[in-house]
């Protein structure tokens, strides 16, 4: 049976990581390692025929998809419905600074991590409803072929969770380290396995 492979990437480390800050939509740089990263994981693709590179159009992940896709003699084909969820008000805060500034709010996410949509955002809801179809018709447009996207820890888990027939509310029950590598085969028939995960 004809096979689409995708590989899933999620974008090298950026500048606050360490703070646990919530970046959503907002452009923050890569740090030093974040380019390794991306290094890194262009020599493991490089020997992969891939004929098509899909990234989200925010800089942390364009800035990596561009050499990437150069290693194939492609271009990456900016998509802003892979782009990370909307925090709104709460874009480019540390998680510290939530719990102390927005308590309540902080409380409802965790009780309704699918629904619930922060003040100027969009919930975990929405955002898959936006990346659901930008895969689909990925897979469709390359049906047979192998496509590299890059894209965010969340997008990414909206993928897999997909990919595996597991519900949203399992979103933090997958990792994805910054710099990972996911491999998932699509099939005609709808069949879908992960092969590699948070590599």
């Amino acid at each position: 049976m004809q096979r689409t492979r995708i590989y899933l990437v999620r974008h090298g480390q950026v500048e606050g990581h360490e703070e646990k800050r919530y970046n959503g939509q907002a452009d923050v740089a890569l740090t030093e390692l974040g380019r390794r990263q991306y290094r890194g994981l262009k020599e493991r693709l490089d020997g992969e025929s891939i004929s098509a590179v899909y990234s989200s159009d925010l800089s942390r992940c364009l800035e990596g998809a561009r050499p990437l896709a150069a290693g194939h003699g492609l271009e990456p084909v900016p998509e802003p419905r892979l782009r990370e969820l909307h925090i709104g008000r709460w874009e480019g805060k540390t998680w510290k600074e939530l719990q102390a500034a927005y308590p309540e709010e902080w409380q409802a996410r965790l009780d309704d991590l699918v629904h619930h949509r922060v003040t100027g955002g969009e919930s975990l809801l929405e955002m898959a409803e936006r990346v659901r179809p930008a895969v689909k018709e990925i897979v469709t447009r390359h049906v047979g072929e192998e496509v590299l996207v890059v894209a965010h820890g969340g997008v990414n888990r909206v993928i897999l969770l997909d990919a595996i027939g597991a519900p949203l509310d399992k979103m933090f029950h997958i990792e994805q380290g910054f710099g990972c590598l996911n491999v998932i085969d699509y099939f005609a028939d709808g069949y879908r396995t992960v092969q590699l995960l948070n590599g």
